[in-house]
């Protein structure tokens, strides 16, 4: 959890935006929000809404990645990926499915600035830092999968499936107001891992890295 005035407006934002989206996210939502001086706002983020909103999805990528990091270099894949769904988990049930995943509100919205008008250099900019955090999950699962003994092109669909189903089952535990959705992939996506890595293990020519 990060400390300092600016450190509580970044995570802040962060809250606001899985919560309300990005464009709900204004400094003075913000400022409201953390019960942090107005006047924080030009001293901390003297560039606006635009660096606010910037920190806020790093924070957010990195709350996940630092953990889930740890996780499967000391456990493997499917503890991470238990710890990946059970964050989410954690999230949606403790703000009683109104908070989704921040990054993935960057990824779907239209930024608007503080003038309240579309900013395409923005957009561009927000895009690729969402797209580089899912990489960046994608790739810790990744990882752990190859470790494990699988070849490079099946780890990656892989964690591209599991990043990719709970983001989207995120939104319907959203929907539904339930944790079930969430419950239901955790069994699928776990037995699909499961199963990958059991065939490796009985199959060992399976593991040479592809070229």
């Amino acid at each position: 959890m990060k400390t300092g005035t600016k450190g509580r407006m970044v995570a802040g934002a962060a809250d606001l935006i899985r919560r309300r989206g990005l464009n709900a996210t204004s400094m003075r939502e913000v400022v409201r929000h953390t019960d942090t001086p107005r006047g924080s706002i030009g001293h901390h983020f003297p560039h606006g809404k635009q660096q606010i909103i910037e920190e806020a999805v790093i924070y957010s990528g990195q709350e996940v990645s630092a953990p889930l990091k740890k996780l499967v270099g000391e456990r493997g894949a499917v503890a991470g990926l238990r710890a990946f769904i059970a964050l989410w988990r954690e999230v949606l049930e403790s703000t009683q499915f109104e908070a989704g995943c921040p990054v993935l509100a960057v990824a779907v919205e239209q930024y608007m600035g503080d003038d309240g008008r579309y900013n395409a250099d923005v957009q561009d900019r927000l895009l690729r830092q969402a797209h580089g955090i899912f990489i960046e999950w994608q790739s810790i699962l990744s990882a752990a999968l190859r470790k494990e003994g699988m070849v490079a092109a099946r780890a990656r669909r892989l964690a591209t499936l599991v990043v990719s189903s709970v983001e989207g089952t995120v939104a319907l535990c959203r929907a539904a107001r339930s944790s079930k959705p969430l419950n239901d992939v955790a069994v699928e996506l776990e037995l699909a891992l499961s199963l990958a890595i059991s065939r490796l293990a009985a199959s060992p020519s399976t593991t040479t890295p592809a070229a």
